[in-house]
């Protein structure tokens, strides 16, 4: 299946990653805010930044569970993005809050009561990335233990379809409020949910009406064909993590077929590839800055970024055989060859081939869990245009290495970039996440 965004404009979300960036040492640069975990009034600050430069929401890809050691990195995810949201939805007005809620450790009612509260708070701006949760650690936080894939799917699929019909109990004509008749409610058409799952039942009905958008839409981020189908069956936006433009497609042309079979059209959902970036005014400035991030670390995290990245290029390589500082040795250069299991390696090979040394190769973040753009904004910008009129994506899931400085860069240097080009909306094109999406208006079961 080919697809095309001719015509079209592209979809950007900020994701948060806990109030400093997607460098988790990024919290100890000049300017950054150390306290940005805790600090509301610096979190709100940059929600309404990225209002300013028109984002199409704020994403938290949330794991209830320390998940990254502390004592020099920041955590890797908000202290507890619902409750964050609450904030950022009473400060801003258009921007959509997206939040991760597990499918297998939290209740249907109290995952619909929350999510459909904060909707109609925010006025119809929020979604739900519904997923699975497959952590150890989550499992024990929550006294149980890691179930099977299968199993964790197959909940997931009542979970979703549980808080649906408790989203939809509440029927959009309900509220009345009629002060001269004493009528505050049609009870005709509220209506039990009486759902009843072999892992989830919950018997409603949730008394909370329709919000402008009717319902949360539905995210969904996890890979292999159970995500896929997933999200074919239920999603309206799709966080994924191709790192080439060959494999996007093929994500992208996978998640519309699968819409297709579950009788939707693929058009109603929206995927959004993760990307990273750090902006200088020059490619040497935004590279300096990586090289300050990476000095942060300690002496044997950088040991094994070096061993991992000979890994990605077939190469034993130690810190101590080498001078980071310098090109690899034509020697080992003509070892190399792409690891064909790691989608990087081909960016790898390219930087060895252009001399680079070691530290700047890392610099360019050719290990980090999204492509990156360490550059100028033009070069960024060019990156963002070349997947999008490409057909690989229908927007972006961008990562500031630190939010201090980074969102403020992009929102100011990057995205008139963008709205010149005529790839990125000039204005909110509705008050709600869906109107902005693109994506039907829903609510109860589909």
């Amino acid at each position: 299946m080919t697809l095309s965004n001719e015509g079209k404009k592209m979809i950007l979300a900020l994701q948060f990653v806990s109030g400093y960036g997607g460098e988790f040492r990024s919290w100890r640069l000049p300017g950054a805010s150390a306290d940005a975990y805790t600090n509301m009034d610096y979190q709100v600050s940059i929600a309404k930044k990225a209002e300013e430069g028109k984002f199409h929401m704020i994403f938290s890809a949330d794991t209830p569970a320390l998940t990254n050691d502390l004592s020099n990195q920041s955590p890797m995810h908000q202290m507890d993005p619902l409750v964050s949201f609450a904030a950022f939805a009473r400060e801003t007005n258009n921007i959509g809050l997206v939040s991760t809620v597990s499918t297998t450790h939290s209740y249907p009612y109290n995952t619909a009561r929350t999510m459909k509260t904060l909707d109609v708070m925010s006025g119809g701006r929020i979604g739900w990335n519904a997923v699975s949760s497959s952590m150890g650690g989550v499992a024990e936080n929550f006294g149980t233990r890691m179930l099977p894939r299968e199993t964790r799917y197959d909940m997931a699929y009542e979970a979703i379809e549980a808080v649906q019909t408790l989203w939809g109990s509440f029927g959009e004509g309900a509220m009345v409020l009629n002060k001269k008749t004493g009528e505050y409610a049609d009870m005709s058409k509220v209506s039990y949910a009486n759902y009843n799952g072999e892992y989830f039942k919950t018997k409603g009905p949730l008394p909370i009406p329709a919000s402008p958008q009717g319902q949360p839409p539905i995210f969904q981020a996890g890979g292999g064909e159970k995500g896929i189908e997933m999200a074919g069956k239920y999603a309206s936006g799709v966080y994924a993590n191709p790192y080439t433009i060959a494999d996007a497609k093929m994500h992208r042309s996978a998640l519309h077929e699968s819409a297709e079979r579950h009788g939707r059209s693929g058009e109603d959902i929206k995927m959004l590839a993760g990307f990273m970036f750090t902006i200088g005014d020059t490619e040497e400035e935004a590279l300096e800055r990586r090289r300050q991030i990476m000095d942060y670390a300690p002496e044997m995290e950088t040991a094994q970024r070096v061993q991992y990245l000979g890994m990605m290029v077939n190469l034993r390589i130690s810190i101590n055989d080498i001078n980071i500082n310098q090109p690899l040795p034509q020697e080992l250069v003509r070892q190399t060859s792409p690891n064909m299991m790691d989608p990087r390696a081909e960016r790898v090979m390219e930087l060895i081939q252009k001399g680079l040394s070691v530290k700047d190769i890392l610099a360019h973040g050719v290990i980090n869990y999204h492509p990156v753009v360490a550059g100028t904004a033009v070069q960024v910008a060019d990156f963002l245009e070349k997947w999008f009129t490409s057909g690989a994506t229908d927007g972006f899931s961008i990562v500031p290495d630190s939010l201090h400085d980074g969102v403020e860069k992009f929102v100011e240097q990057v995205i008139p970039i963008l709205q010149e080009r005529g790839l990125f909306h000039k204005d909110y094109e509705g008050p709600t996440l869906r109107e902005n999406m693109g994506v039907p208006y829903q609510y109860g079961v589909r």
